[in-house]
């Protein structure tokens, strides 16, 4: 935090404020000369030392936006870059880097460029061209649709560009993929139902299983997401595939280490069809409810390359984004599994703040904060729709389910609310009082 006093007559101000060394002097010196008059001047002269100031501020202010530009283009160019890099990008991406290399046009007419190539490639008609108007964009789109194969001077160049560009009519049609492919699968939410540990297949890539590292402890500390899944009852039952290099692989033993795997490379993926037979042999006679897939980049391109062997099931998911979001995505798939025996209410938990604190609802059941627990701990209830603390809950087994808990750590409450909240969705409701046996009503 800055706490000195601001003066902008110093240019050491400015470059404590992130300014090049040459733009402060510019900014300090036009301070220095057009200072701000009085409180009691004269408003007009006021207004007119500001538009002075302004005046002599000017050049500054625009090496600072075109700076500013200067690296918007590159950090946009390094973007694209890394995307055909990784084997991601499209034709307009190679067309940007090409107008680039080819011709030295900065971003926006490099853009302007792809789009006049991609319309001559793909058999479009060219943009209107307006007579007198012309700008360095339409002038970098013209580049673009004449290095596409584009000819505006020739009347049937359209007609001949689309018919290039359809398939040839001997050609069978492409068909339309009868599923999604893993890398459009949805984010992993609470709202489907939960599944059996043994009907639920986990597909890891390589960094997330902590198979980059040269010795075990490096895989161990490697690891994202294996030490949340050790620690969740149940999933031992768990079927875990492992994405490698080699191809795909069972996971085996959950908490032992396995040996290290070289990275795999975003520009050559292997595509060996045995790797697909592999991948349909580990999976071959289990049925499936729940699939998710945990992979990034090149681990998750090889997996939509064989994804015809996965089987269709309720739910498929797949984590994203970041570290963090990957292990708070992961954990919300944790906690769908069933441990044999056990039934968990299903559906999304709508969280809200009440004036005596935090509360979640699923169906009819309520989870509130019910405040500090005298001699330490904090207080949890479960109500019915009434108001009231829902007591005559069983579980499968005939347990009790108590409508108040206590636990120790506050940041934990959402978590072991949303527990209590599933426990008594997947309860039975006891009767107040117990139903006559059949045979003594017989017997009367």
């Amino acid at each position: 935090m800055i706490c000195e006093p601001f003066d902008p007559a110093d240019a050491a101000t400015w470059i404590g404020r992130g300014r090049r060394a040459d733009h402060a002097e510019i900014l300090a010196g036009a301070w220095r000369r057009f200072p701000d008059l009085p409180n009691q001047a004269d408003p007009e002269a006021r207004m007119a030392r500001m538009r002075e100031r302004a005046l002599a501020l000017r050049p500054v202010m625009e090496a600072m936006s075109k700076a500013a530009d200067e690296e918007r283009q590159l950090r946009n160019f390094a973007f694209t870059e890394a995307r055909v890099g990784r084997g991601e990008g499209d034709a307009r991406d190679a067309a940007i880097l090409r107008a680039r290399a080819v011709h030295a046009y900065d971003w926006d007419r490099a853009v302007r460029y792809a789009s006049g190539w991609y319309a001559a490639h793909a058999g479009w008609e060219p943009e209107v061209r307006r007579l007198g108007c012309a700008t360095p964009g339409s002038l970098a789109y013209e580049q673009g649709f004449s290095d596409g194969g584009g000819n505006r001077d020739d009347l049937f160049d359209t007609a001949r560009r689309a018919f290039e560009a359809a398939p040839p009519p001997g050609d069978p049609p492409v068909p339309t993929a009868g599923r999604p492919l893993p890398s459009a699968w949805p984010r992993p939410t609470d709202e489907p139902l939960p599944a059996r540990w043994t009907r639920r297949l986990l597909i890891l890539g390589a960094p997330e299983a902590g198979l980059l590292g040269a010795s075990a402890t490096q895989q161990t500390d490697a690891a994202l997401l294996l030490p949340a899944l050790r620690d969740c009852p149940g999933s031992d039952e768990l079927t875990v595939i492992v994405i490698t290099g080699a191809g795909f692989h069972a996971l085996g033993d959950i908490g032992a280490p396995r040996p290290a795997s070289e990275p795999l490379c975003g520009v050559d993926l292997p595509t060996d069809p045995r790797f697909g037979a592999h991948l349909r042999a580990l999976i071959a006679g289990r049925d499936f409810d729940d699939i998710l897939v945990a992979a990034q980049h090149a681990y998750l391109s090889l997996l939509d390359a064989h994804a015809s062997a996965l089987p269709l099931c309720r739910t498929m998911e797949r984590t994203r984004n970041t570290v963090l979001q990957q292990r708070g995505h992961f954990r919300i798939w944790l906690d769908r599994g069933l441990v044999a025996g056990e039934s968990l209410g299903a559906g999304h938990i709508r969280w809200g703040k009440a004036t005596k604190g935090l509360t979640g609802k699923l169906g009819e059941f309520t989870a509130r904060y019910a405040g500090k627990q005298p001699g330490g701990g904090h207080r949890i209830i479960v109500e019915t729709p009434d108001g009231r603390p829902a007591t005559g809950y069983v579980t499968v087994q005939g347990k009790a389910l108590p409508p108040e808990t206590v636990i120790g750590n506050r940041a934990h409450l959402r978590k072991a609310m949303a527990v209590r909240l599933r426990a008594f969705g997947g309860a039975t409701r006891l009767t107040a009082q117990p139903a006559p046996d059949l045979l003594d009503l017989a017997g009367a």
